[in-house]
């Protein structure tokens, strides 16, 4: 007798093919978010600093 616990389930297939989709695009999307976060902090940290504009007195 065959043991049904062993038997392909198409059903299975798909939904376990679905997740691996959604996770594979989380990863994604999380290492690029991270990777244009460490951009932009070593941008702003080796960009000097703007000058400050000197505001006219009024008079």
């Amino acid at each position: 007798m065959k043991n049904p616990w062993t038997k392909k389930n198409p059903f299975m297939s798909m939904w376990l093919s679905g997740a691996n989709t959604v996770a594979n695009a989380a990863r994604v999307r999380t290492i690029a978010a991270s990777k244009r976060a460490v951009s932009a902090f070593w941008t702003a940290a080796l960009t000097p600093p703007k000058p400050k504009k000197k505001s006219k007195a009024r008079r």
